[in-house]
């Protein structure tokens, strides 16, 4: 798989997700993938400082991308 289709796999993970963050006043956008193995995202809106989004990062973010490039081995949340 190249780096472009990772991307894409890893987009369409997030557009599962984000009507969930969505419902709760936030969002997540994709900043960047690094050695196809480790992916950056940025947490928005009401995610910013919630309580539980390290547990929506793990359980939520990190496994929906995991389904669907499954050669991700870890999602980060980088602070704006």
């Amino acid at each position: 798989m190249t780096s472009e289709e990772l991307k894409e796999k890893v987009e369409i993970a997030l557009e599962e997700i984000r009507p969930f963050l969505q419902s709760d006043g936030g969002d997540i956008s994709l900043l960047s993938i690094e050695d196809d193995k480790l992916v950056k995202v940025q947490l928005k809106g009401a995610c910013v400082g919630c309580s539980v989004n390290q547990m929506t990062l793990k359980s939520g973010v990190e496994m929906t991308i995991k389904k669907h490039a499954p050669q991700i081995e870890q999602v980060v949340n980088i602070d704006a």
